[in-house]
């Protein structure tokens, strides 16, 4: 098993002038293997086998295992759909009302298919050989889950009692389910919060980022990287994630790069933020390439930049683009 130490980690991303490369990729591999999507998404092992055919073909610093935002909902009670070449997503509300959240149980860790991604995870720090991060969603954006998006919104601004109940009930499966993913031996979680990203920095902090440190503070420590992740507009929002205690960020496409570097601890690694969409999945290996050569130059004065994907590669999107956004690293890194 590889053996990860965080800080001498973070300290080769912010002293040398050759970029990491840390793009945010499992669903692609189930192309690789001739994979249904809905089996992927359902099978640990099968997880693992598309990270590690992925691993044989494009070369990267780290690794995440999927980023399936209905795992979490689903061991509460969330009904899931898996659609055939997309990825997995909760229908309906478990906990829409005071009662209803109330009434909700936190489940255990490994109900539903929590098993199976800690499953996946445990192989992927078995068997690959290079850092790997597990894939956890946040706070809010699991209560958005379980409530709705549009209801948790409206709850956080006129039920707040019933909002902060919720996330008390979310926040604590999520703080031991990442003491589960820490045990599997891996490098460190990658918290997704993207529903954050639509509120404002005030209501953020309050029932956001105060839960996010919880969870952090229950798995600190030298051999586990904690990265967030929040893909909306993170500007104003810069203090209130790195006020977490998350040893990265990693930002989404919906934002200026270099004004995130500008505005995030020198010292602290951030991660982004070529568009899964738009570039990788739609674009040519040609485009690609140029737009990351692009983003690569424009971010050269900021030591702590890790070039990655602005969010997790959907389902299609070709292998060759990923390895056009690799080839223009590499080319970068040779000039140094």
């Amino acid at each position: 098993m590889l053996k990860f130490n965080k800080r001498e980690w973070i300290e080769g991303v912010v002293s040398r002038r050759e970029r990491m490369f840390l793009p945010v990729m499992a669903s692609p591999g189930a192309e690789l293997l001739g994979a249904r999507h809905s089996d992927v998404f359902r099978d640990g092992e099968l997880q693992f086998r598309c990270i590690a055919a992925l691993a044989d073909k494009v070369r990267a610093d780290m690794r995440v295992t999927f980023m399936d935002l209905s795992v979490e909902a689903e061991a509460f009670g969330g009904e899931v759909v898996f659609p055939e070449g997309g990825v997995p997503a909760i229908t309906g509300e478990v906990a829409s009302s005071a009662s209803l959240i109330e009434a909700l149980k936190v489940p255990a860790v490994g109900q539903g298919r929590t098993g199976e991604t800690l499953k996946c995870m445990r192989m992927c720090a078995e068997k690959l050989g290079v850092p790997v991060l597990g894939g956890v969603i946040g706070p809010f954006s699991l209560a958005s889950r379980l409530a709705g998006m549009t209801e948790m919104m409206v709850m956080a601004a006129v039920e707040p009692e019933s909002a902060h109940m919720l996330l008390e009930k979310a926040s604590a499966f999520l703080a031991a389910y990442m003491e589960a993913v820490r045990d599997t031996g891996i490098a460190g979680v990658m918290i997704a919060e993207p529903a954050a990203g639509l509120i404002s920095p005030e209501m953020c902090e309050e029932f956001s980022s105060s839960y996010v440190k919880r969870m952090v503070d229950r798995v600190r420590g030298d051999d586990f990287l904690v990265v967030l992740h929040n893909c909306g507009r993170t500007e104003k929002q810069l203090d209130s994630m790195a006020g977490t205690g998350a040893d990265a960020i990693h930002v989404g496409n919906a934002v200026e790069m270099t004004e995130i570097l500008r505005l995030a601890p020198p010292g602290m690694p951030v991660m982004g933020n070529l568009d899964p969409a738009g570039v990788l999945k739609m674009g040519t290996p040609e485009s690609v390439y140029e737009e990351s050569k692009r983003m690569l130059e424009k971010c050269s004065g900021f030591c702590n930049y890790v070039f990655s994907s602005g969010c997790d590669l959907a389902p299609g999107t070709p292998l060759d683009n990923i390895l056009a956004m690799e080839r223009a690293l590499r080319d970068y890194n040779s000039g140094f």
